[in-house]
């Protein structure tokens, strides 16, 4: 309890510093050489998107969730949402797993957007939870500072919870399903993640 809670108020104060600095490239690169290895092709792509701009990501010290290439495909990821969509998969400090579960059930953790929270339970034998998406290949970045989670859906921006909330915000179900019908895809996850970008990128 006492290790949990010392992590938390690191993660907080991590926050409210939080931009500390560009992100290290050398950390990311190695981040995403253990991201590509175990098939997390399509966020390499939106990091690699997103590394292009200034002060897109800052600072080495942070975790990032990671959805699959099908689940991406399924998400509603635009060059003008990209980087609010990363931020909301990033923890402001490098968390290992073993770290997670020693998380109170339902501890809320900010991510790196700003007054975005993010539920963490720990389910037993159905596993460990952010929000309503399991972690599903933990520890996958382990060659740098940065550290990196497969979990196995998108966190909808919407469902998240300021701090002032002490529970993760629940959307309405009529909003969930006008959601998931808009941004149904059934194309090839990393292609048409990589199509969607190029055709928003203002360069070409």
């Amino acid at each position: 309890m006492a290790l949990s809670l010392f992590i938390l108020l690191q993660i907080c104060a991590f926050a409210e510093s939080w931009p500390a600095g560009d992100i290290n490239q050398t950390d990311l690169h190695k981040a995403m050489a253990d991201m590509r290895m175990k098939s997390y092709r399509g966020f390499v792509i939106l990091l690699q998107r997103l590394s292009t701009y200034p002060n897109a990501l800052d600072g080495s010290n942070i975790t990032f969730l990671m959805p699959d290439d099908r689940q991406l495909s399924k998400a509603s990821v635009s060059q003008d949402n990209l980087q609010d969509f990363i931020l909301s998969h990033s923890i402001p400090m490098p968390l290992l797993m073993s770290h997670l579960i020693h998380f109170p059930n339902r501890t809320l953790i900010p991510t790196c957007l700003p007054n975005r929270m993010i539920s963490i339970k720990n389910n037993g034998r159905s596993g460990m939870f952010v929000n309503k998406a399991r972690i599903v290949n933990p520890d996958v970045c382990l060659s740098s500072l940065i550290r990196c989670h497969g979990i196995s859906d998108a966190l909808m921006l919407d469902a998240f919870a300021a701090p002032s909330e002490y529970f993760p915000h629940r959307v309405p179900s009529k909003e969930l399903k006008r959601f998931n019908k808009r941004n149904h895809v059934k194309s090839a996850a990393t292609v048409r993640l990589k199509d969607r970008l190029l055709s928003t990128d203002p360069g070409n």
